[in-house]
């Protein structure tokens, strides 16, 4: 955007000046007139190609086919090649890991390449750039010795540190040679986990060539929200990306060419804690808490008493997922209510036998149980004979025995050292070692030092290791002191991406389809929709946008009930996700309304039963129905009630445009239909194609998967006010119960977050840190920022999150009374229609629909013009009118209040002050 606005200055410059000194001003710019003009429309077509131009703050992921149609997918970003580079190397690993090929991952200085191959899975996108920043810098690490970059600067530390003599002083070595040279010196010294020329290439590779800090670093605002990952699909390589695609066709055009020792390095043996030494890293061993490994163990191995088995059925599940246990193993897992356990527990275990569901064998010189589905695995990994009478499905040879019974005892346990694998599986420490390597290989465990107090190098399986790191640091986190409420009232509107000094305003379609996939499923008033909550977010947003996404089916809208004034609540949806974010009817309520539909309303389900959609003469034509005025009514009873949808919001916007009921828009409508309109259309609160709305998704547990995963996105901080506030089935207990499986997973957090409430507090480590950001000291000199809102706005927290707060009454000689009213009994609410002013995040104006009544809290006559400032903004952007005639309970004219809001542009009337668009 700076440099839209340094050129489009440049140009009017240059323009304005005369013929005789045009060609001196261009030469001061450095750029002449014909290449600023080159500059400006090389950036437009880049606009019109993606919709986007790649900033510091949006990054574009931009895929499209070649032309073998195979899929090319670009990152286009401006950070440079030290931090696309390493970026690269992450993103080639995990092409590998998910397709099991290479993807020819290119870094330039304007972003990243990518050629994937084509295939009937989902199309490559942005998730593929998309890495955790506590595990992007140890997948670099790992990386990094298959690069080619490895082997050269591993090349140039060796003759460094004079391992690579030359025969001769005197005379220079061909360089080919000396890549021979140096590619067996690597493949010797790889075998050695401390060999310091390994170890300081690494380093020179990570913190010379690299940028890792700084990539960690944007990998975290992009969890955090502050940088957006745009998505595109074009049909064919935009301006940007043809520059890029040169780029790698000159890279790999003659990679066969390039010597083998520049292409590919051997498989490195890093000694972890020399290398921590050698690159300032604080060892895992340092942050992860041992008790919190210690409960993990308990849940890994069903030791914890809510993860024991109760059944024979559980017993199964347990030999299952754990490996082959002895008698007094499966006991200790075991919930037995009868005073003889492990008899009982033989009986079970004999008619599990007998059932051919598990069998007994000898593993390590001792008896266990075994499932049967291991078998096979148990026979070829460790050569153990197996009972007659197993079926023929269970001996087949499986792909990798050895891998899968060391890759179940890794998923099993906290971490662990080779030699407690060989001897739980009667094996060597060279085969468990050459196993565990192969599973590094494929990003299944990791090497390195965990447990406090140990000593040595430890096995662990990833994502056992992510969940010890994120309990670890959420028992950290505890003893954090909270933040208090204003932080919140700051931090909530920048998530929204609500206007601010903190937020990043949106653009454009892609803009819109942010929102309403952030705010699907929330019912808003339709009143507030494109007059306060849209364009508080959207900079650009236009009605037509949100047009184009409902007439091409991307959105779909629904009502949820309708409100004095031709006003109702609105929900929007993103088409892909609706059956999970349409609200479920309760069966109860669901048959009531069926009972309570008229005849009309029932016609008009049945025709939109069998399918498709109908306009409004079609509709009346399919059900035989000649009075305009009824069909309308029928039509906006079923929108209220959640039954059907349009594919256009013209509809709504008639019908809350109009003064009267429904049926006004009718007598309209003929009118103007006898003067000029043909019949064939209908009135406007009823145009466009009317449909029933998909049905909504009925397992719960889909559901409340979805919602809890919803709830994030959309308050970043979950408190059980939010959750209340949505009036989601099941409340805040059913939620609780899945952000705690979040929090066992290592998906989100729970702590106390928010001084005031409580510690069932649910968000993800990065939002956390976002939040803390938002932090002020009392001290701080900034210039208070008010924010106007509606109330109902999921961007305000008051009235949600957080309760609110008490007004002071400062217009009258007794006190008012508390819980939010003033004298005459107004109370704050999330009130359709009604405004909120927060200035630095307090709650400072309450607002009620149509502005009678506003209620103050106390926060300081000096932040009084700011607030006011700010009403008389959105009120002017969202083209309506204020009437503000009492404050706190006394007339408004000659109170501070009333004197700022004359001074910010209302005008003084005998009712109050007014103010119009």
């Amino acid at each position: 955007a700076e440099l839209g606005r340094a050129i489009g200055a440049y140009i009017r410059d240059v323009a304005s000046a005369s013929p005789d000194n045009a060609r001196t001003r261009a030469a001061v710019g450095g750029l002449d007139l014909l290449a600023v003009g080159n500059l400006v429309a090389f950036i437009d077509d880049q606009r019109k190609a993606t919709g986007h131009v790649p900033t510091d703050r949006t990054l574009v992921v931009e895929r499209f086919r070649d032309e073998l149609g195979d899929w090319r997918v670009v990152l286009h970003s401006p950070y440079g090649m030290r931090v696309h580079a390493p970026w690269a190397l992450a993103i080639g690993a995990r092409l590998h890991e998910k397709y099991g090929t290479d993807g020819s991952a290119m870094a330039s200085d304007d972003g990243v390449v990518l050629r994937i191959p084509d295939t009937d899975a989902q199309a490559p996108g942005a998730e593929l750039f998309l890495f955790p920043s506590d595990e992007l810098r140890d997948i670099v690490t790992e990386e990094v010795g298959g690069s080619a970059l490895f082997a050269s600067r591993f090349r140039e530390c060796a003759a460094r540190a004079l391992l690579l003599p030359r025969y001769n002083p005197g005379r220079r070595s061909p360089l080919w040679q000396q890549r021979q040279r140096s590619a067996q010196l690597l493949a010797v010294a790889a075998k050695y986990p401390s060999f310091p020329i390994v170890l300081e290439t690494v380093r020179e590779v990570l913190q010379d060539v690299y940028d890792l800090p700084a990539l960690t670093e944007l990998a975290a605002e992009i969890e955090s929200r502050r940088i957006r990952v745009v998505e595109v699909e074009t049909e064919q390589a935009s301006p940007f990306a043809r520059s890029l695609l040169f780029g790698y066709v000159a890279a790999f055009m003659y990679e066969g060419d390039s010597p083998l020792a520049e292409r590919r390095a051997a498989a490195l043996s890093l000694d972890p804690t020399l290398l921590a030494e050698l690159l300032g890293r604080a060892e895992l061993r340092e942050l992860l808490d041992d008790a919190v490994i210690q409960q993990t163990e308990l849940e890994l191995q069903r030791l914890a008493p809510d993860r024991r088995a109760r059944d024979a059925e559980g017993i199964v599940d347990l030999l299952r997922l754990l490996g082959p246990l002895s008698t007094a193993e499966i006991a200790d897992r075991f919930s037995a209510p009868t005073p003889r356990p492990v008899a009982e527990l033989g009986e079970r275990l004999e008619g599990l036998a007998h059932a051919n569901r598990v069998f007994a064998t000898t593993i390590a010189g001792e008896n266990r149980w075994a499932g049967i589905e291991d078998a096979s695995r148990l026979r070829d990994a460790l050569g153990t004979p197996l009972p007659i009478g197993i079926p023929t499905a269970f001996v087949e040879p499986v792909a990798d025995p050895l891998g899968d019974l060391v890759g179940r005892y890794a998923r099993t346990h906290g971490p662990f050292i080779v030699a407690a694998v060989g001897q739980r599986l009667g094996l060597g420490t060279a085969v468990v070692l050459d196993t565990l390597r192969r599973l590094a290989a494929e990003r299944r465990v990791v090497e390195g030092e965990f447990r406090p107090g140990a000593s040595g190098s430890e096995w662990c399986d990833v994502e056992v290791l992510r969940r010890l790191r994120s309990r670890s640091l959420a028992a950290l986190r505890h003893e954090v002191e909270p933040v208090d409420a204003a932080t919140l009232g700051r931090f909530l509107p920048a998530w929204h991406n609500v206007g601010g000094p903190h937020s990043t305003f949106l653009k454009g379609l892609d803009g819109v389809a942010h929102v309403v996939d952030q705010l699907a499923g929330v019912p808003l008033p339709a009143s507030a929709w494109e007059s306060l909550i849209l364009p508080a977010r959207v900079r650009d947003y236009s009605p037509a946008m949100l047009d184009q996404l409902t007439t091409t089916g991307e959105v779909l809208w629904a009502g949820g009930g309708s409100l004095p004034g031709n006003d109702g609540w609105v929900s929007l949806h993103l088409a892909e996700n609706v059956p999970l974010t349409l609200a479920v009817p309760d069966a109860d309520d669901a048959a009531c309304a069926d009972l309570a539909n008229s005849a009309l309303e029932r016609d008009v389900l049945t025709a939109l039963a069998g399918g498709g959609a109908y306009f409004f003469r079609q509709l009346g034509a399919a059900i035989g129905s000649t009075d305009d005025a009824a069909l309308v009514s029928a039509l906006w009873d079923l929108v209220w009630a959640g039954r059907i949808t349009n594919d256009t919001l013209a509809p709504l916007r008639a019908f809350l445009g109009s003064r009267g009921h429904a049926a006004s828009h009718s007598r309209t409508f003929r009118g103007r239909a006898r003067a000029s309109l043909p019949r064939q259309s209908g009135p406007p609160s009823a145009g466009g194609r009317w449909s029933l709305l998909p049905p909504a998704e009925q397992d719960a547990t889909v559901r409340a998967l979805a919602t809890a995963e919803a709830l994030l996105t959309r308050h970043g901080v979950v408190t059980r006010g939010a959750v209340g506030n949505e009036g989601i089935a099941g409340g805040f207990s059913l939620v609780y119960k899945v952000l705690s499986r979040f929090e066992e997973s290592g998906r989100a957090r729970r702590g106390y977050f928010i001084e005031g409430l409580g510690a069932a507090q649910f968000a993800t480590g990065a939002t956390v840190d976002r939040l803390r950001s938002f932090t002020r000291d009392t001290d701080s000199t900034e210039p208070p920022s008010a924010l106007a809102l509606a109330a109902t706005d999921p961007a305000n927290p008051y009235g949600a999150a957080l309760p609110w707060p008490a007004v002071p009454n400062t217009h009258t000689e007794t006190a008012g009374p508390a819980n939010g009213a003033d004298k005459r009994g107004h109370r704050p609410g999330r009130k359709a229609g009604a405004l909120v002013v927060l200035v630095d995040g307090a709650l400072a104006l309450y607002i009620e629909r149509g502005g009678k009544s506003v209620l103050t809290f106390g926060l300081g006559d000096d932040i009084l013009p700011v607030a006011a400032q700010a009403l008389a903004a959105v009120v002017v952007s969202s083209g309506g009118k204020l009437r503000v005639e009492r404050v706190d309970g006394v007339f408004v004219i000659g109170t501070p209040l009333g004197d700022a809001l004359v001074r910010a542009g209302f005008s003084t009337t005998p009712q109050g002050l007014r103010l119009r668009a």
